[in-house]
């Protein structure tokens, strides 16, 4: 699926125009597979979280939780990449180093991960956070706030990966997905979340990227 963009820059020389760069966008076949698979993983999360966490969930999430104090520090930091803060940074930094369509997706993703997140998923189900449904849940600095499924920081952090991946080499793509993964997994060891809320929130942050990488276009990789 293929509805290329190209993007050719001028600049005047007298009488003549030499082209100085070419920036070729397009749709893949990979964000509409993306936005489908995230769709039926969520659907499965929210159908499977109604019964409330399974014994084999609370053992998946005490792993995580118990494991040494020692990792408060670092774990709390990586959560800061699944901040509406941090989103709205790199979407400024986006559009001020000329990449402007990175720069609206990641603007759009705010509203409408806010838009997802409350109005379909919070409203369709609703589990409570780690505090109120795992006995014996250490919450280390974290939101206690009655609702946590599905998890906005991973959201977040997987919009972030979705939409910065294909503006990335291999190195910086396989970094921005392992930074995602490591909030989720912090989000787990502070207490925030039970783990289908963020493996529910990771499904919903990629389809949210797939279908802005759909609207926008991303670049062609070049030969």
């Amino acid at each position: 699926m293929v509805g290329a963009v190209e993007l050719e820059l001028m600049v005047d020389h007298g009488l003549r125009r030499f082209p100085t760069r070419t920036i070729d966008f397009s749709r893949r076949w990979r964000d509409v597979w993306v936005l489908l698979v995230g769709v039926a993983l969520v659907s499965i999360c929210m159908l499977t979280v109604r019964n409330g966490v399974s014994e084999i969930e609370k053992s998946v999430f005490r792993s995580i939780n118990e494991l040494p104090d020692a990792l408060r520090a670092p774990l709390w930091v990586f959560q800061l990449f699944g901040s509406l803060a941090f989103v709205a940074v790199v979407a400024v930094a986006a559009i001020a180093m000329g990449r402007t369509r990175l720069g609206l997706a990641l603007a759009v993703a705010i509203p409408l991960k806010l838009a997802v997140e409350w109005w379909v998923v919070k409203a369709l189900v609703e589990r409570e956070r780690p505090l109120f449904t795992v006995p014996g849940a250490v919450i280390r600095d974290v939101n206690t706030s009655p609702l946590g499924f599905p998890s906005g920081h991973a959201i977040f952090a997987f919009v972030l990966a979705g939409l910065l991946a294909p503006y990335l080499g291999r190195r910086g793509r396989i970094t921005v997905y392992l930074l995602a993964i490591a909030n989720s997994l912090a989000r787990v060891y502070l207490g925030a979340h039970n783990p289908l809320d963020v493996v529910a929130g990771a499904a919903v942050g990629l389809a949210i990227a797939a279908a802005l990488n759909l609207a926008t276009g991303v670049p062609r990789p070049t030969e």
